[in-house]
């Protein structure tokens, strides 16, 4: 039969099934850096024109997710052109992300209703980075990432008690230790 194989050529094949597997987990680093960055300046970039400038627009920041959406589409893209073998976590990793995407986008949808809406979207908004990096922790297997989720459902609760300008630098420390910190640290998982 053509579809035996030696038990040699066996285990042949689940190394490299597991050494992809490692690959990919690296490859993730790309999403955490360039989606941690741009939201952690963005925010910061927020504040300061809120803050200090009083600037009524200050959210106008945030058109920036417009490139940060082509940069990801590209990426994805030509990652998925390379990749000759599909895993479990890639795959587990994209359905992950896809949903927080969406849920981000609802909640945006939702809350644009009202100006007083916006007032109390970073308690949510650090609420899902805490989900998806949680969860992505655990299906890497990467402590950074789970604690990080962990920080930022705590960081969370103490937004809802704070106002607005203060919800934006604790929504900058979530992305620090959610998104920068792990991301960084992904490229020391990859080796």
């Amino acid at each position: 039969m053509e579809g035996n194989i030696s038990p040699q050529e066996s285990l042949l094949l689940i190394q490299s099934m597991i050494d992809k597997t490692k690959t990919n987990i690296g490859k993730n680093r790309f999403y955490f850096l360039l989606w941690g960055w741009y939201t952690f300046l963005a925010i910061l970039v927020q504040f300061v024109l809120k803050v200090a400038f009083h600037y009524e627009r200050h959210y106008l920041v945030w058109l920036g997710v417009i490139p940060a959406v082509i940069l990801t589409i590209i990426h994805t893209t030509r990652q998925n052109r390379q990749t000759k073998v599909r895993t479990y976590i890639g795959d587990s990793m994209a359905s992950l992300w896809i949903g927080v995407g969406i849920s981000f986008f609802v909640l945006s949808v939702i809350i644009t209703g009202t100006r007083e809406g916006w007032m109390f979207c970073y308690p949510f908004f650090i609420l899902l980075y805490g989900l998806g990096t949680f969860i992505s922790g655990r299906i890497l297997k990467f402590t950074p990432l789970i604690v990080g989720g962990i920080i930022n459902w705590i960081l969370a609760c103490l937004a809802g008690y704070m106002n607005y300008d203060y919800q934006m630098l604790l929504a900058a420390t979530a992305i620090l230790t959610s998104y920068i910190i792990p991301g960084h640290l992904l490229a020391t998982k990859k080796k």
